[in-house]
């Protein structure tokens, strides 16, 4: 397959944006990435929009990226508008891949932006009602919730307060996870002070604060075992990527020395399988098909950036990854494994749960980090020697795991 190549990247700050609108922040995006990559629009032959909230909360229900380009000056070329829950924005790289290496054009723009603090909270939160079969919620949720059982949360360890039903489920994983593993609280909340002191050193992370692992413990709690740090939260922000053939290169006149080559693009969608199968889970599946992709395994890996909408996904996701075996994960966080200066440095940006999740602007704000890692452009955060990353980004919920998820490895060529 043809080389394809990150050109130019960018981010805004991930955050509350009240002041600003979803074509605000996509333009400032769009801006960052031209520039970073040397050219204008008019080297831009495709380009894909991801984004979720525009109809349910701005009222534009269709054509949203051909409406927020026309704000911000792209017109006149093929526009893709892509939704596919968390993972919107890493599916409008892998479909730009596509597109380039089908040599429909040699220069596509990979965009994504979200606006989801707006006045009316119990809007925002209703999109994650949507992530999943809403003509089977109740089944969808008690199934899902069955996971939890065996474990009972201490007293006081429940909120009252009305947070996305989500964060039951994701507790309910985190129950499972501890009662066929071992794994702890503690631990848990190892990977949330981790990826919290992580994203001080980040200028576009959402919270810059630092936290213990006996802060994390001691904060308000979500739902057993998850406190109010190990959360991601509501976020504004968009994300946009240039990515290049080699000819789409040459063209743009890019630096060759800043482009990263993306060593392997994967999607796929969730299996039907057993809760006791992790082998056979989506993101398993995902990893090995980009590990032969790219001609390359975990032990290649330098840093990752994977989906920690709740803490426990780092951990669930970086045995996904074969960076530790399954079962592994949670001792992995607290010995320090997966921390700056650790064996595998995992969410440098701070992660989900301290850079933000603006949905579909979460993937390309994780390549972002990616491509600044391997430029050696990361300041204090930087990996030392880093040359092959990996990015997981899951969207939804079907079965008893991700209904979409993307897999990226990027590599310093």
């Amino acid at each position: 397959m043809s080389n394809i190549y990150i050109a130019g990247i960018a981010m805004t700050v991930f955050g509350r944006h009240f002041e600003r609108s979803i074509d605000d922040l996509a333009g400032e995006a769009l801006r960052g990435a031209l520039q970073d990559a040397g050219c204008g629009t008019s080297a831009i032959g495709s380009a894909f929009y991801a984004g979720i909230t525009n109809g349910a909360l701005q009222g534009q229900a269709s054509i949203p990226g051909q409406v927020v380009f026309s704000k911000i000056g792209i017109g006149g070329i093929p526009v893709f508008n892509v939704e596919n829950a968390c993972a919107s924005g890493s599916t409008a790289v892998h479909l730009a891949v596509q597109q380039l290496r089908a040599g429909a054009c040699d220069v596509a723009l990979a965009l994504g932006a979200e606006k989801m603090n707006v006045a009316d909270k119990a809007k925002s939160f209703a999109l994650f009602e949507a992530g999943w079969d809403v003509s089977r919620v109740e089944e969808n949720f008690a199934t899902l919730a069955r996971l939890g059982d065996g474990i009972v949360p201490p007293p006081g360890s429940e909120s009252d307060r009305p947070y996305s039903r989500f964060m039951k489920i994701y507790a309910a994983m985190c129950r499972h996870h501890m009662k066929t593993y071992g794994t702890t609280q503690r631990q848990i909340a190892a990977v949330s002070a981790k990826n919290h002191q992580h994203s001080v050193h980040n200028p576009h992370s959402q919270f810059r604060q630092a936290f213990t692992v006996d802060e994390v413990l001691a904060a308000p709690p979500i739902s057993y075992p998850i406190t109010l740090p190990m959360c991601a939260p509501i976020s504004d922000g968009a994300a946009a990527a240039i990515l290049c053939t080699e000819e789409g290169l040459k063209r743009i006149g890019a630096d060759r020395s800043r482009c990263i080559r993306i060593a392997a693009s994967v999607i796929r969608s969730f299996t039907h399988r057993s809760v006791d199968e992790p082998h056979r889970g989506i993101g398993r599946l995902a990893a090995l098909q980009a590990y032969e992709q790219a001609g390359l395994g975990p032990q290649d890996m330098d840093v990752a950036e994977v989906h920690d909408a709740s803490a426990m996904g780092e951990i669930i996701q970086a045995e996904n990854l074969g960076l530790v075996p399954f079962g592994e994960g949670g001792p992995a966080a607290e010995r320090g494994d997966f921390t700056l200066g650790g064996r595998i440095p995992i969410n440098t940006s701070g992660g989900l749960e301290s850079k933000g999740h603006p949905l579909g602007a979460t993937g390309i704000g994780q390549l972002y980090e990616l491509v600044t890692q391997l430029r050696g452009e990361a300041g204090v955060r930087q990996v030392a020697g880093a040359r092959h990353a990996i990015q997981e980004n899951g969207g939804g919920l079907q079965g008893v795991e991700e209904a979409a998820l993307a897999v990226h490895i990027l590599s310093k060529p």
